[in-house]
């Protein structure tokens, strides 16, 4: 037995909920008190959810995988001395890297996660960490962000706008007091990729929001940090102060006389902070309600000031790019949709994990080759893209190209990159109605559309489910889908109309009760 050999356990949020706190404590136990030369690494999850937990073992051909292993069948594993390579094992997965869920990814913004230890500066630097930021110190701040120009980044939060552009307008905004803000309020339905690269590489989204500063001039970062995510807070809050105490936090970055720091917010559980002036609101001590634009807050917005609002995607995928150039970036992708997104797969499907691919994949790919079909066995029937205002999506759409402009044809968007399986047995009428209540619950009340539409909306499809008046309800959803897409303040409103008209289009037969 070699003196160096590592056990790699899980310490994300999904694989901790599957025991794997539980597990780790059994191995470590079991190698301690048998004086057996191995250490225990509480790595990040890979994302391949569905083989959670997954244990690895560090060998010289790479690192070998055994999974799903629950916490009841951890001594049979031990008894069967995994660490030395007992590739006869009922649970053996091979080689990690060549599970072909993993194997056909195109890992760059997730190159690290599940592979090192997340809280480790020294794991974080042997894999290319930090590189992107040494560049960025040599570089003027409009080099910087010429070169996310170029790159075609867009952000990952949901509405795709050029990243570049929006650090070009804070950038020659006029203020002695800029600020990066962070929105890592991670609402959307079957969405966790923020929560994923916080958890398994929250230096990444350090180095990214000092790159950020770096470009705009700006000197203190925010994360809002979604409440229901505590161990994410946890991870974080220790890796900025090993960033501090490593001179990469703080004044004179790395003795060059630059300076940047970050600090922590937590939300309190309102969805519409997703929205970034509603977040803003929230940061700022007062109750989360949706600002009018203009002023936008690239202009005037953290406490008046000229503020970068990216989430924790966006802001992650920069370091890459500047260590790297933004011709890599662009070599990734289709038409405007450059570089890579990760989907997260959900709801009914066989392999649910995070899965990072380049644009221009098609979802029925994403569905079949990487999901596996439904977990039920069932034909699939619908799938809902971008969260819970993404539209429901037939099998005859299932060919679109994973990117925003072909979705945006479709009346349809890609949002955060969720990715919601239904089989068979849905009813989609109900989920019409779902998405009008969701509104109604998580509005912040501010506009009429929103606040009143929404109630509305699900009295009125429950009159069309009813059987009452049907025709002239069905218009009148119409109508009021209209007033809600158009005159809503905020995407909240606006959006609600997706779900509900693509599911009266493609889905009427569920409509139908009589």
């Amino acid at each position: 037995m070699r003196s160096k050999d590592k056990v790699f356990v899980p310490r994300d949020t999904s694989a901790c909920s599957r025991g794997t706190d539980l597990i780790a404590a059994k191995l470590q136990h079991h190698f301690a008190q048998n004086n057996i030369a191995v250490d225990v690494v509480r790595n990040g999850s890979r994302g391949l959810y569905w083989l959670e937990p997954l244990i690895e073992i560090e060998t010289d051909k790479g690192r070998y995988a055994f999974g799903p292993i629950s916490p009841e069948e951890v001594n049979e594993l031990i008894d069967s001395k995994f660490w030395e390579r007992n590739t006869k094992h009922a649970k053996f997965l091979g080689l990690t890297e060549d599970i072909p869920f993993l194997k056909k990814q195109t890992r760059v913004t997730f190159a690290r996660v599940g592979v090192i230890e997340p809280l480790s500066i020294v794991d974080f630097r042997n894999i290319d960490g930090f590189q992107g930021l040494e560049v960025a110190l040599t570089m003027r701040p409009q080099d910087i962000v010429k070169e996310v120009k170029d790159s075609g980044l867009r952000g990952r939060g949901g509405a795709a706008f050029p990243t570049g552009i929006k650090w070009q307008t804070v950038l020659e905004a006029k203020s002695e007091q800029k600020y990066i803000v962070c929105n890592a309020d991670e609402g959307d339905s079957g969405t966790y990729s923020d929560r994923m690269l916080m958890e398994s590489d929250p230096f990444c989204l350090i180095e990214g929001m000092i790159i950020a500063g770096l470009a705009v001039n700006a000197d203190l970062g925010y994360i809002y940090l979604r409440n229901e995510y505590p161990l994410a807070n946890l991870i974080l809050e220790e890796a900025i102060t090993k960033a501090r105490k490593a001179n990469y936090l703080g004044k004179n970055i790395q003795g060059t006389r630059k300076s940047f720091d970050i600090e922590i917010r937590l939300g309190a559980g309102a969805y519409i902070c997703g929205e970034e002036t509603s977040m803003l609101e929230s940061l700022e001590g007062r109750r989360g309600e949706v600002r009018p634009k203009p002023p936008l807050p690239a202009i005037e917005g953290l406490f008046g000031k000229p503020s970068v609002i990216n989430n924790v995607i966006s802001l992650a995928s920069v370091p890459s790019i500047i260590a790297n150039g933004a011709a890599s970036y662009q070599n990734y992708g289709v038409g405007l949709s450059r570089g890579t997104l990760p989907f997260q797969l959900g709801g009914n499907i066989k392999n649910a994990g995070l899965v990072e691919i380049p644009f221009g994949t098609s979802l029925n790919e994403l569905l079949y080759d990487y999901g596996g079909g439904s977990r039920s066995g069932k034909p699939l029937r619908a799938v809902q893209v971008g969260g819970p205002l993404g539209a429901y999506l037939p099998q005859s759409q299932w060919d679109t190209p994973l990117d925003y402009e072909a979705f945006s044809a479709i009346d349809a968007m890609l949002g955060h990159g969720g990715v919601v399986a239904f089989d068979d047995t849905v009813d989609m009428a109900l989920q019409a109605r779902f998405s009008m209540e969701f509104c109604s619950i998580e509005s912040c009340g501010k506009c009429t559309p929103c606040r009143i539409g929404s109630v509305r909306g699900a009295e009125v499809i429950d009159r069309i489910i009813s059987n009452k008046n049907s025709a002239k309800n069905k218009e009148l959803l119409s109508e009021l889908c209209d007033t809600m897409e158009t005159s809503s303040l905020c995407a909240m409103g606006g959006l609600t109309p997706y779900p509900v008209r693509s599911a009266l289009l493609h889905f009427s037969e569920d409509f139908e009760r009589g």
